[in-house]
C-alpha cells in the first residue's frame, strides 16, 4: 500500500500573526536544528528578540524538526522562562523540560562556578609551591657551584660582589635617608600627641627605639630595597635571558649562578644591614627633632637616654633580620629573571611578580622573626 507523500522540510522561519482580536502570535515553521539553523542562527535570534515581548503568543506546532540547538536558540529569546501562552508540535516539548526544571540552571551555574574557584585557588597554589621548589632548587645549585671557590679563592667573583654592593648599597643611601628621617618624625608626631595626654612624656623614647630599631627601619628598609634593587636584578637577568647571553654563558662552560646569582645575593645580604643602620640612624635623628620640637626634649637627652631604653640586643636582631631580608630579596629576584621568557611582555610580568614577591616574602619572615623573638629585647626602663 503506498505511503502518502511527506511534506518536504522548510527552513526555519519567524512569522508574527495579528489575530481578530489583535493579538499577536508568533509562529515558528520549519526545522529547527543545527543542518537548518547553520547559516540562519544570528537572523533568526534577532528576529526572536523583538518578537519576544510581554503576552505574546507562541505557536511551535509547525515546526517540522528540532534539536538541542534550536531549543535553545528559543529558550534565550523567551528570557529563559516559558511563556504563559504555548503550543507544541508532537514531540517537541522534550527539549524545554530540562531548561524549564526548576533550579537547574541556578544550580548547574552555581556548580560551575563552586568548580572554577576550586580551580584557579588549586592552580595558584601550585604555581606558588612550583615557585617555592624553583628558589630552592636555586639556592642549592649556588651552594653546590660555589663550593669550588673555597679551593680557589682567587678565581671568585669579587668584582662582581664589589659593584653590585656600590649598586645595592651605596646609592639606595639618600631614597633610604630620606625615607628613613620622614617616617621617624611622623612616628614621633603621632606618639607625642598621645603621650602628651596621658602625661608620659619620657616614653617617646621607647616608642622610637623599639619601633624603628626592631620592626621599620629592617621592614622599610626591605621594602625600598626590593623595589629598588630587586625589580632591577629581575630585569638585567630577564634582559640577558631575552638576548640570549644566559645561554652563551652556559655554552662556554661558565656557571650564572656563580657570576651572576651569587654575587647579588652576597651583596644583598651584606649591604641590606648597613642600609638598616643607616636607615634607622636617620628615622631616629628625625624622632628626636620632633619630639624635641612637641615635647621639649632636648636631642642630646633623647639621644642619650635611647641605650638605655632600648637593649643592644634589638639592633642586633634588626641587623640579623637584615642578612636574611637581603638574601632572600636576591634569591626571589634571580628566580623570577631567570624565568622570564624571550618577550618583552614576560620580561615585564617577571619583574612586577618579583617585586610583589619580594615584599610579602619580607613581610612573612619579619612575622615569622616577630614571633620567634617575642619575648626578646623588649623593655619599659
Amino acid at each position: 500500500m503506498p505511503q502518502a507523500p511527506t511534506a518536504p522540510v522548510q527552513h526555519p522561519e519567524v512569522h508574527e500573526i495579528r489575530g481578530a482580536d489583535g493579538a499577536c502570535t508568533v509562529e515558528l515553521t520549519g526545522a529547527w536544528d543545527i543542518r537548518a539553523l547553520e547559516a540562519r542562527a544570528r537572523n533568526l535570534q534577532l528576529r526572536l528578540s523583538e518578537a519576544a515581548r510581554a503576552g505574546v503568543r507562541w505557536d511551535l506546532s509547525r515546526v517540522q524538526r528540532m534539536d538541542h540547538i534550536g531549543a535553545l536558540l528559543i529558550w534565550r529569546a523567551w528570557a529563559r522562562r516559558r511563556p504563559t501562552q504555548l503550543a507544541f508540535a508532537p514531540g517537541i516539548e522534550v527539549f524545554f523540560d530540562k531548561f524549564d526544571a526548576p533550579g537547574v540552571g541556578a544550580q548547574a551555574q552555581s556548580a560551575a562556578d563552586m568548580l572554577a574557584l576550586v580551580r584557579m585557588l588549586g592552580a595558584r597554589m601550585l604555581r606558588g609551591l612550583d615557585h617555592a621548589a624553583g628558589m630552592v632548587q636555586l639556592l642549592g645549585q649556588v651552594l653546590i657551584d660555589s663550593m669550588a671557590l673555597l679551593r680557589r679563592p682567587a678565581r671568585g667573583p669579587w668584582r662582581e660582589i664589589s659593584a653590585n654592593l656600590y649598586r645595592v648599597g651605596a646609592q639606595a643611601m639618600g631614597v633610604t635617608a630620606l625615607v628613613g628621617m620622614l617616617i621617624g618624625i611622623v612616628l614621633s608626631y603621632l606618639s607625642s600627641e598621645q603621650l602628651k595626654a596621658v602625661g608620659a612624656n619620657a616614653l617617646i623614647v621607647n616608642i622610637l627605639g623599639i619601633g624603628i630599631i626592631r620592626e621599620l627601619g629592617p621592614v622599610i628598609t626591605a621594602v625600598l630595597v626590593a623595589g629598588r634593587s630587586g625589580s632591577s636584578i629581575t630585569a638585567q637577568l630577564g634582559v640577558m635571558r631575552v638576548t640570549e647571553e644566559l645561554d652563551a654563558l652556559s655554552v662556554m662552560g661558565i656557571p650564572h649562578t656563580v657570576r651572576l646569582i651569587l654575587p647579588k645575593i652576597i651583596a644583598l645580604a651584606i649591604a641590606l644591614p648597613l642600609l638598616i643602620l643607616w636607615t634607622s640612624g636617620i628615622a631616629l635623628v628625625g624622632g628626636s627633632i620632633a619630639a624635641s620640637h612637641e615635647l621639649g626634649i632636648s636631642m642630646h637627652s633623647f639621644l642619650s637616654s635611647l641605650p638605655v631604653a632600648v637593649p643592644t640586643i634589638n639592633l642586633w636582631l634588626g641587623l640579623g633580620k637584615g642578612v636574611v631580608f637581603g638574601a632572600l630579596i636576591a634569591l626571589t629576584a634571580c628566580h623570577y629573571g631567570l624565568r622570564v621568557q624571550p618577550n618583552t611582555e614576560s620580561l615585564g610580568i617577571g619583574t612586577t611578580n618579583s617585586v610583589v614577591t619580594s615584599i610579602t616574602v619580607v613581610i612573612i619572615a619579619d612575622a615569622i622573626f616577630a614571633v620567634m623573638f617575642a619575648d626578646v629585647g623588649i623593655s619599659l626602663q
